[in-house]
């Protein structure tokens, strides 16, 4: 090997061998750093959604959708509604993560904290308005009614248990003075409410969902069909914080029929996506990016943006999902990768620390490297001296100590050293002629 060549390879191998302790330090500090920070999310999740083919289903699907091309499986549990979402995600038995709640549910979060123990939940915003579609039959009523307490004596439908439904109308029917036996009231599912609504067995039905309810479309052009006008829906709102005013625009559901044939005043609650306090931060600023794509176009009763939202949520708002919807996408995701992004956004603050440590102690790395070199040429000094003491001593005959000396010489000759440190091999070489030029004259 030429000798260029292998004083290269020496001089890497000594810089290695120097910086191996920091080097294996800066790896341990990541490694633990890593493990303290968990940057990358976990590759399966569970979305409590609604019962099957309604609007909080076909949303969940969107949201598989979505996350599916960041490698994330989103596993959709069918459930009965917001109240069974709600419940699942407070039994720490149940893997669910994610789940629809419907506004107005905070009431029933309480009492489930009261049983179960408390869980914390957060929101990641509000999603979009859910009506409250009040359908009857206009053959019931022989005046369009304009008030709840209007419906005493009827069959009303109020929505099955475990939804949302129930618990907003006994709000509703408190805040008219009127009490659940004032109306023949039942639980029937959606889809078994709108065909006994249909055939005359049930006067009127509840239904508390997004206008994409293909159930609340067909109503809404269903000739006998009436849909009830909250006429005091700001007072509604005034009322309760997790309800709004809404207008169902005129022509909206049907154009060339004029359905329904004028602004219709509704009362509408929010939405929102509720997910356990420790899920893991990526999870849910993904879920909140997803979110903005999925619900921030224009609706029936929403302008494009106005949702997803930090308002009219009823649990407070998570960390990730605030600071996107004050700040907008993480800087990095602009521009790289979602896990290059993700990582780096969440390990910035530990490498930051870690290499302020590291600095100041890096400043050790070149004297321990120059004294690494510097060793191949003072060991020969040690013996150097021996030759030179028992030179003044005579205790050595001065033929053995020059042929001492020209071993020495020739050993040093053969040290190989950085070109930055050949002085110091000279100066060895140097001084071993000092010492056999005394030696000579002697």
């Amino acid at each position: 090997m030429p000798r260029v060549v292998r004083e290269t390879l020496l001089s890497v191998r000594d810089l290695m061998a120097t910086m191996g302790p920091f080097l294996l330090l800066i790896v341990a500090a990541l490694a633990a750093a890593w493990w303290w920070l968990d940057p990358t999310p976990p590759r399966h999740v569970v979305l409590a959604t609604g019962p099957e083919d309604s609007p909080y289903a076909a949303f969940g699907k969107q949201y598989a959708a979505e996350l599916k091309g960041y490698g994330i499986e989103v596993q959709l549990r069918p459930t009965r509604g917001s109240g069974e979402n709600l419940l699942l995600l407070h039994d720490t038995n149940n893997k669910v993560d994610f789940g629809f709640v419907q506004g107005g549910s905070s009431e029933f979060a309480a009492k489930l904290d009261q049983r179960h123990g408390e869980t914390a939940l957060v929101s990641l915003g509000s999603l979009f308005y859910e009506p409250v579609w009040l359908f009857y039959r206009a053959d019931k009523a022989k005046a369009a009614p304009r008030q709840l307490a209007q419906l005493k004596g009827w069959r009303v439908n109020v929505g099955a248990l475990g939804s949302g439904s129930p618990g907003l109308m006994s709000k509703l029917l408190a805040a008219n003075l009127m009490e659940r036996d004032d109306f023949v009231r039942s639980s029937d599912a959606e889809t078994p409410a709108v065909q006994k609504l249909l055939a005359g067995e049930l006067d009127a039905m509840v239904l508390v969902s997004a206008p994409e309810s293909p159930l609340v479309q067909m109503l809404l052009q269903t000739p006998g069909i009436r849909l009830f006008e909250f006429m005091q829906a700001e007072a509604y709102a005034r009322r309760y914080p997790f309800i709004s005013p809404v207008v169902l625009p005129r022509g909206v559901a049907d154009l060339a029929r004029d359905v329904p044939p004028r602004d219709e005043p509704l009362i509408a609650t929010t939405t929102s996506l509720v997910a356990r306090e420790g899920t893991h931060p990526a999870l849910v600023q993904l879920f909140t990016q997803a979110a903005a794509r999925i619900h921030g176009r224009a609706s029936w009763m929403a302008r494009a943006g106005q949702f997803p939202s930090a308002e009219r949520t009823e649990f407070p708002l998570a960390a990730e999902a605030a600071r996107y919807y004050r700040n907008g996408p993480p800087f990095m995701q602009r521009y790289l990768p979602f896990w290059l992004a993700n990582v780096i956004d969440r390990m910035w603050v530990a490498l930051f620390s870690i290499i302020a440590i590291l600095i100041p102690v890096s400043r050790v790395v070149p004297p321990l490297y120059r004294l690494r070199i510097r060793r191949r040429v003072y060991r020969w000094y040690r013996n150097l001296r021996r030759i030179e003491d028992q030179a003044a001593d005579g205790s050595v005959p001065a033929k053995d100590l020059l042929a001492d000396l020209d071993k020495l010489d020739a050993r040093a000759a053969h040290v190989a050293l950085p070109l930055a440190y050949t002085e110091e091999l000279y100066a060895l070489r140097q001084h071993i002629g000092l010492v056999r030029a005394r030696l000579q004259q002697r």
